[in-house]
């Protein structure tokens, strides 16, 4: 079996970063004036992302709110994630350590919803409990999207769609497919932000780095001017993988927590809608995934976007919540099963046979942890010629891929 040297390697980004969240979150919250009063219940949206600092700025935003003398209380801001069932998306928020402990604030998990007026083609729900309340707040991160392009992709806008509208929401809005996603969200979210009771958006970009750059809360006014602008800023700052081309990308995890899709779309140049153009980069022959995230709550939507997994992969997949988030989408190939290898040297071996009439020694190989950290890699020698200088530097010797004895990637 050819078995690679691969050299460590990493990737300076831009790392401009908050150092104390929950300073800046207060900060941020006092400088918007007046927006919360005594006796007042108010909703604080939570996702079910693996968004950097959640829990932080979660518990600043419900201590913000008490020091008010009012009463928050968190619900969960999702779909048809954690299986599209109340206890399963309380669950999730704990995964992210948002518990009713911690954030010392009630958690009511609930798919019921109310429905606001509207002219619209589609219903505009939203959260029974929430739209209840005084106020509600909605927090996000704001990235490119994985299913579409636009003005508004991963964010606010998208929140108050997807979120606060829970499952009901997202199976009217994925009726309409991708073009739907891009089309009708902020058409929705408008008539949230109009008819409902968000009192505050709290968003989020993030480095490359996975830290905090940027936090900023915004009225609802602000919202649907504001957000396009950080929408720019965080595709100036997403990770990226060197190269435009690559014979062999290897995946050790995948998860809701990495990506809402397992594997982000914009870092692999696949995004597997049909009739949705795919990515003019990077063109990547063939994609191995080793495992799912503890994150991922056996959810392996994404996995369609891979050509070969592992039987550990396999094994830790729930397949009811996979084909719940994968049949709400709309999107089926992403839930298909790629070819399952026994090992990660099978899954790799059956990549290197397949990558056509290029040489093993040849072959363009980056192996990552997954799809969000992406500042320490591991490069095949062949591709590390390539490479060498830049903003890129050897971090320690050369190694094989594989551990030929345990059939699994060293390091």
């Amino acid at each position: 079996m050819f078995n690679p040297n691969m050299v460590p390697v990493r990737q300076q980004f831009n790392a401009q970063h908050i150092d104390n969240i929950s300073e800046a979150a207060a900060k941020a919250l006092a400088a918007k004036g007046d927006w919360v009063h005594p006796g007042e219940k108010i909703a604080i949206a939570v996702g079910s992302r693996g968004v950097a600092n959640i829990a932080k700025v979660t518990r600043a935003v419900c201590d913000f709110v008490r020091a008010k003398g009012a009463q928050p209380f968190i619900f969960p801001a999702m779909g048809s994630h954690g299986n599209a069932t109340p206890e399963g998306q309380r669950e999730v928020l704990a995964g992210y350590d948002v518990t009713e402990e911690a954030m010392g604030a009630p958690i009511v998990s609930s798919l019921k919803v109310e429905r606001i007026p509207s002219e619209l083609p589609m219903p505009v729900y939203m959260d029974a409990h929430a739209l209840a309340a005084d106020g509600t707040v909605v927090i996000n991160r704001i990235k490119p999207h994985t299913d579409f392009h636009g003005d508004y992709e991963s964010g606010l806008m998208k929140m108050c769609v997807i979120g606060t509208g829970k499952h009901a929401q997202a199976l009217a809005v994925h009726r309409y497919g991708a073009d739907g996603l891009r089309d009708y969200i902020p058409q929705i979210a408008r008539e949230v932000l109009q008819k409902a009771n968000v009192r505050l958006g709290i968003g989020l970009v993030e480095n490359a780095y996975d830290q905090t750059m940027l936090l900023e809360a915004l009225i609802p006014e602000e919202i649907p001017t504001r957000e396009p602008e950080l929408l720019e800023i965080a595709k100036a700052n997403m990770p990226r993988l060197p190269v435009d081309a690559l014979d062999i990308l290897l995946i050790d995890q995948m998860g809701k927590d990495i990506s809402g899709v397992g594997i982000d779309t914009n870092i692999i140049g696949r995004m597997g809608i049909p009739g949705q153009p795919e990515p003019a980069a990077p063109r990547i022959k063939r994609i191995t995934v080793s495992r799912l995230t503890p994150g991922a709550h056996g959810n392996a939507i994404g996995m369609g976007l891979a050509d070969f997994c592992t039987q550990e992969l396999m094994d830790g997949i729930d397949w009811a919540a996979t084909y719940e988030n994968t049949v709400t989408s709309t999107f089926l190939s992403r839930g298909n099963l790629p070819l399952v290898a026994k090992d990660e040297a099978q899954a790799f071996a059956w990549a290197l046979r397949t990558i056509g009439t290029t040489q093993a020694q040849d072959a363009r190989i980056i192996r990552i942890r997954d799809t969000l950290h992406l500042s320490e890699f591991w490069v095949s020698e062949a591709l590390w010629h390539a490479l060498a200088g830049g903003n890129i530097e050897q971090t320690g010797p050369a190694q094989p891929l594989l551990d030929e004895a345990t059939g699994r990637y060293r390091g």
